[in-house]
Order: C-alpha cells, then structure tokens, then sequence
C-alpha cells in the first residue's frame, strides 16, 4: 500500500467525502457562484454617482473577477484530495503571455484565411473608442470567468474522477452547450465552440497545468476577433478598429454568429488544440481515472503515484 491510500484511509469518513472529486467539485461550484451573486449585490447596493453605465458595467464585472479569484487562492483551490493552485506565480507571466500571443496569432490566421476565400471584407474604418470596454468585457472578464469555472473547477476535478481523456471530451461538450444561448447561436456554432474552443482551451490546460496559458488564450482570441477585426464575438456584435463584414456561405464565414462558427476556425483552432494535447501528451500530463489510481495504489504500482501539478509533473503515463 502506497503512502497515499493509507492516507487515505486514516482519513475520517466525512473528509473522504469532502475530498471526494464530484463531491469536490460541486462544493467549488457553489463557492464560486456564491462569490459571483455576493459581489454583484455589493456593487449593486453602491450608490450611482452619476457614473455611465458601460464603466459600471465594467467596474462591476472587475469587482467579481478580483473577489473570484481572491476565493480561488482562498479556498477552491484547497479542495480535493490533492490540493492544486492553478493560479500559482510560478510560470504565470511566460504562461499569459504564450497564451495572449497564441490567442491574438490563431485569430488573426483565422481572419486571413477568411479574406483570401473571400468572405471577410474590410469596408471601412473603425473607431477605438471602446477599446478599454472591449478589453474587459470581451477579453479579461470571460477570460478569468469562463477558465476559472471551466478549467479550474470542472476540468480539474472531473480529470480526478474521471482520468483527463474524460474531463476534455466533457468540459469540451460543456462550453460548446454553455454558448447554445448566445444571441445568433445554433446547433452548429455549439458544435464548432465545443470542437475548436474546448480542445485548444483544454490542450493549454494539460500542457502548462495552469490557468494562465488559457485565460490569456480566451482573452485574446476574444479581443482580437471583436475590437481588432470587427467579428461578433460568439453571437455578439460590436464595434472595431476596423469596419468589417461577412458574407458568403454560412459554412465558411460563421453568420451572424461570426467567423468561431466557420469550418475556418474550427479546422485552424482545434488543429493547435491538438498539437496542445499531443504535446501533453508526450510530456506525461494525463491522468488516470479515480478508480484506476485507486485499484493501482492497493497494488503497489508506483504508476499510481500522485505528485504536486506543475510544468514537470508527472501523473502517471498516458493511457
């Protein structure tokens, strides 16, 4: 018996199932959606002071990502079995900044291709008024938000659960239905946002096992594609730096909902997603399911040995 299963088991009952992954995993749910309705209620009950809605409406948004991540480092992150902080310091500015580079680099490839088969026109020129919205509202607080929920809490415990094949192919499955309700939104932009987005988002996760390299992936892909090149983002229209359309068949320029719902992206960005989780992959970043590690533990396999995530952890080899 490993030094891990006998901790385990000298554990009491109500901690196992505390630490339980699922169990786990809906306690950091409920924190989390918790500290998103106490901080919309605390700037809520401020007064007005006549300042315009849209810096409200960013002050407010700022408001919830720092209380989120200020309980992340408090207390989500010491969940689970194995404790793990995916917002650690260690690596966090290479991390952003691989992630806000590759977001802005696949984005802007996507736009090329797009022009060059003809179904990105620029038609005019754009306004930079609404740059530092776009930066919060498009980039840093769905980029926090979005990763801190989907990677930080779902993928990260139902991969204890689960093994990692399980949590990407779920969490994947998740953020492609999360965006069904997006203005313009069908079932193949879901599709195409479960593909594209959960395999890149996830393969940055596996790679670097931080949040980092996907929330700067997330940001910037949002920015680029909204303030930069005038796309609606995921359904959403805006204003750019440029003034663009889209036309052309469906299938190549997304609609209404935007270039994410084009076989454009999706061939371009899950084609990177992939090369992410290959070289996950390699580097001995997967996981295996709960029972599994549980079953090798008895054992006395050292294949079931669990160490601290980090660059260089070692999970146990790819299954």
């Amino acid at each position: 018996m490993t030094a891990e299963t006998n901790n385990a088991a000298t554990r009491p009952l109500w901690r196992r199932i505390v630490d339980f992954p699922l169990v786990a995993m809906i306690i950091a749910l409920a924190t989390l959606a918790v500290t998103i309705w106490l901080g919309s209620e605390i700037f809520r009950s401020l007064p007005k002071m006549g300042i315009p809605v849209a810096t409200r409406q960013m002050i407010a948004g700022l408001t919830v990502v720092g209380l989120a991540i200020a309980v992340y480092k408090s207390a989500i992150c010491k969940l689970g079995e194995v404790p793990r902080d995916d917002l650690r310091r260690k690596h966090a500015v290479r991390d952003l900044a691989l992630g806000l580079g590759g977001g802005t680099l696949l984005f802007s490839l996507v736009v090329l291709v797009a022009a060059l088969v003809g179904v990105y026109d620029i038609v005019g020129v754009g306004s930079a008024r609404s740059i530092l919205y776009a930066l919060v509202m498009l980039g840093i607080i769905p980029g926090v938000m979005e990763e801190l929920l989907f990677r930080g809490i779902l993928f990260r415990h139902l991969e204890d659960f689960g093994g990692t094949w399980f949590a990407l192919a779920l969490t994947s499955a998740l953020f492609g239905v999360a965006h069904i309700f997006n203005p313009n939104a069908t079932v193949f932009s879901s599709f195409a946002i479960a593909i594209e987005a959960g395999v890149l988002l996830g393969g940055a996760y596996m790679l670097t096992r931080s949040l980092w390299a996907p929330i700067g992936l997330h940001a910037a892909w949002n920015f680029t594609q909204g303030q930069v090149f005038d796309v609606p983002v995921s359904g959403i229209d805006g204003t750019g730096l440029v003034e663009a359309k889209l036309s052309g068949p469906e299938l190549m320029s997304g609609g209404t909902f935007g270039l994410e719902a084009s076989v454009i992206a999706l061939v371009i960005a899950t084609g990177a997603g992939i090369w992410l989780v290959l070289r996950a992959v390699r580097a001995g970043h997967v996981m295996r399911p709960w029972w599994v590690r549980r079953r090798l533990a008895r054992a006395g396999s050292q294949e079931a040995i669990r160490v601290d995530v980090d660059r260089d952890a070692n999970l146990g080899p790819p299954v």
